[in-house]
Order: structure tokens, then C-alpha cells, then sequence
């Protein structure tokens, strides 16, 4: 954001829009740094442990494993007082087995996405969007696949992000914007659950700031095996040149990772911009980070497990995911929407 010009008093430095500090309608001055650091890999680790246990059983798209895995996340937003969004009856959002499998023919069951709602203080119409999926792959020939970092990792960020937002409207410093966490079941399958949301929004697409989309980012790949203080961003800049600023100075101010923009090349063959959730926003003109930490050798088996995440590149890279959704939420304009996606 711009740096508001002082008339010389300290009070009103202290109100600016720089640095880390937001403030509330009376100017009290808030210490953004407070709620980064109350993401927090022991929080993350315990989480994680439950989310992909066997117990869970792979979270399969509509299995009893996913079901009781969205039963965790919504007891979780209910311990910490975070409600279901206004205009819904409740934290599920339904995803018919008809759509699922409509051009599929997979025999899906019904599924369910999963949503929490942080209201706006300002201008609580417009929605930020923060999403990660939370289904895998379930159990095959017996064994069970439990998905730790696909995308168990995103999953538990959303958790710690949410609770973080919480934790400011709690000491009357809510984003000026409303925070949609959302929960996407689906997308090993073909991104149903995001494509079920973007054809069925509970808020209007031209309500809709942006989406923050977190799918594996508890891991190392190759390219980077000599440290996991990374992260991959795509698309930042496929729609909104504001969103690719905020994106590369909430890192320098706050986390200081590399940005490896390998995958945000268009010509990339692996084509990650189109196979996570945030694509079906995308599709719709609403400007979209995906950050990933890229494959490794325990992509999609068995042995994804939790013993095999670094903790403290999970937690560096949720407090990111949380700094941009952040600086989008209380930003006096909402960003603009300045290229086509092309």
C-alpha cells in the first residue's frame, strides 16, 4: 500500500499504512507480526496428526475417512468461535454425487465442501477467499494413502489462518474485508468441489476479492534440497498486477522466502496452474495465488505421510498464505483486476 504522508505527529505515523501495523476504527495501532506468529508448527503438527492419521482412512472424496476429517475441521472453528457464513445453515456446503459424476462416471458419492466465515468490519461484502482441499486419495489394494502433505499441509494452514483472523476480530482489530475459508472436497478427482462453488457461490463473483489457494507446502522437492525456505507462486500476476506486489512484499516484509516462479510459467508442462482449486476461480476473472511446494518422491503414495514434513517450512509458508490474505482483506481498495489471464 501506499505510505500515508504524516502532517508530523507520531500518532498518525502510527496509523499509516506501512510496516506491519493495521488499525481499527479508532486508530489503535495493530501489530500484524502478533497474529503471524501465532501460526505455529506445534499447532500445525498436532493438527496434521489427526487430519492424516489412519484414521482417516485417505479421505477419500465422500468416504466415512472424509467425512470424520471434516467433522475435526468443524469442531475445530467451533472451539475457536469461528461460525459458518452468513446465508448458510451450516459449515457444509453440498456437492452432489450427480455433478461430481456427471461427465466422470466414477460413482462418486455425495461429498461435502466445508466453510467458516470471518466478517468484515468495513466492507463486509467483499470476500477474500482463502482455500485448500482436503480430500485425497483413500485406501488402494488396502494400504492406506494418508496425503499428509496432498494436501493434508493445506488443509491444517487453513486452520491456523482462520484462528489467526479470529484472534485479531477477537481484540477488535477484524479485517476491514470478509475472510471464506474454504474446505474443497474433490479435486484429486477433477476439482469438483471448487467447481461446484464457483457455479453455486454463496457470495457474488463480482464480490469476490481474490483466492489464496494452499495445496502442499510441507515439503521439499528436488530442486530444492539444500534448503525448504522456498515456495512456489503461480498466477499471481495471470490477472492482477496489485495481487503479484502484494504477494512479493508481505514475503519481504514477513517471511522472507524465495519465490520460485518456475511453475508460473505458462508454457510449464506440468500445467500446475490448472490442477488445483484456485483455476475454478480463475475461470471467473477473480485473481488467484496458488502456493505449492512442488512434487517429491512421495507425491501421491503411501508414503506421504506426517513423520516426513518439515514443520517449520509448513509454518513459515501458512504465515505467507496468511500476510497476503491479510494485506487483500484491509488494503483500502480493493485490487484491481488489470490483465486478462492469457
Amino acid at each position: 500500500m501506499k505510505k500515508i504522508i504524516s502532517f508530523g505527529l507520531l500518532s498518525l505515523l502510527l496509523i499509516s499504512c506501512s510496516g506491519s501495523k493495521t488499525t481499527n476504527a479508532n486508530k489503535t495501532p495493530f501489530d500484524e507480526v502478533t497474529l503471524i506468529n501465532s501460526i505455529t508448527a506445534p499447532e500445525l503438527k498436532a493438527h496434521l496428526t489427526i487430519v492424516a492419521s489412519d484414521e482417516m482412512e485417505g479421505r477419500d472424496t465422500g468416504s466415512k475417512g472424509q467425512k470424520k476429517a471434516g467433522l475435526y475441521l468443524i469442531e475445530q472453528y467451533k472451539k475457536a468461535g469461528i461460525p459458518f457464513p452468513k446465508g448458510a445453515t451450516s459449515y457444509y456446503q453440498n456437492v452432489p454425487a450427480a455433478f461430481m459424476n456427471k461427465d466422470s462416471g466414477e460413482n462418486l458419492p455425495d461429498s461435502e465442501n466445508i466453510w467458516a466465515f470471518i466478517e468484515g468490519t468495513e466492507k463486509p461484502e467483499e470476500i477474500v477467499v482463502v482455500s485448500a482441499h482436503y480430500d485425497h486419495v483413500g485406501i488402494k489394494k488396502g494400504v492406506i494413502y494418508n496425503g499428509a502433505d496432498d494436501d493434508g499441509s493445506g488443509t491444517v494452514a487453513l486452520l491456523e489462518i482462520a484462528q489467526a483472523f479470529q484472534k485479531a476480530k477477537n481484540e477488535g482489530h477484524g479485517p476491514k474485508r470478509s475472510i471464506l475459508i474454504l474446505h474443497m472436497t474433490g479435486e484429486e478427482h477433477g476439482l469438483y468441489g471448487s467447481d461446484y462453488y464457483s457455479q453455486h457461490p454463496l457470495f457474488p463473483v463480482s464480490k469476490t476479492v481474490a483466492d489464496v489457494n494452499i495445496d502442499m507446502i510441507g515439503r521439499r522437492d528436488e530442486a530444492h534440497k539444500d534448503s525448504n525456505n522456498y515456495i512456489y507462486l503461480i498466477g499471481s500476476d495471470y490477472l492482477s498486477s496489485d495481487l503479484y506486489n502484494i504477494c512479493e512484499s508481505e514475503n519481504k516484509k514477513f517471511t522472507n522466502m524465495k519465490i520460485d516462479y518456475k511453475y508460473n510459467d505458462r508454457k510449464d508442462p506440468n500445467r500446475f496452474y490448472y490442477r488445483s482449486d484456485h483455476y475454478n476461480f480463475a475461470k471467473l476473472g477473480i485473481p488467484v495465488v496458488f502456493l505449492f511446494n512442488g512434487t517429491h518422491s512421495d507425491y501421491h503414495k503411501p508414503t506421504d505421510k506426517v513423520e516426513k514434513i518439515e514443520f517449520d517450512a509448513l509454518a513459515k509458508r501458512a504465515q505467507l498464505g496468511f500476510a497476503i490474505a491479510w494485506e487483500l482483506a484491509n488494503r483500502n481498495k480493493k485490487i484491481v483486476v488489470d490483465k486478462d489471464g492469457k
